[in-house]
């Protein structure tokens, strides 16, 4: 969240690096907030730079209200959230322990417990679900269908078959990343 209302403190476009700059971050510590907002089409990455999408701007001109019901549309429209709503909804009293919630995330390319706790935080923003850090347990939260209008939901935007690799942009100012290229974990499991 705070990414792009830095984007948009940027005019709404800006260098990746110098975003990173900004937070006093490095670039491999932006970039899975930079993929987690491209999935949710928030943000465009091209050459580098992050760009806020009509989406995007729409998001930050939202009450906190309809920010969390966009975000919920949005993550319910990936992979990976839709196979963990789906585990919720079958789930005995629509809960899941850390162990099941870990073994449904371990799909994604990255250390268990960062995409763990990626997940929790995006869901409980959203109010997707609710986690109990006493219990270790994921509960999921029952909300009205959205409506849409016209009655049909809009088909779930498409994204690469494949994981998705981008070259880091270069760096100005602080030491360029060692790795050339990354795989985004969310990416991956968006389509």
């Amino acid at each position: 969240m705070g990414l792009i209302v830095l984007l948009n403190s940027h005019k709404g476009s800006e260098d990746i690096a110098r975003l990173a700059d900004d937070l006093d971050l490095e670039i491999d510590e932006i970039l899975p907030s930079v993929d987690y907002a491209e999935v949710l089409l928030l943000v465009k990455v091209s050459d580098g730079r992050a760009t806020l999408t009509d989406l995007g701007k729409k998001f930050l001109a939202s009450t906190i209200r309809d920010r969390k019901s966009m975000l919920r549309e949005q993550l319910s429209r990936t992979t990976l959230f839709r196979t963990l709503l789906r585990a919720l909804d079958k789930a005995p009293e629509r809960q899941l322990s850390d162990e099941e919630l870990g073994s449904i995330v371990s799909l994604a390319q990255a250390p268990l417990e960062d995409a763990v706790q990626n997940i929790v935080n995006w869901g409980r923003y959203a109010e997707l679900f609710r986690y109990d850090s006493d219990e270790h347990r994921l509960t999921a939260i029952r909300h009205p269908p959205a409506k849409t209008g016209g009655g049909a939901r809009p088909p779930p935007p498409s994204a690469p078959q494949e994981p998705k690799t981008r070259a880091p942009p270069a760096r100005t100012g602080r030491a360029a990343s060692e790795s050339e290229t990354r795989t985004s974990p969310l990416a991956a499991l968006a389509t």
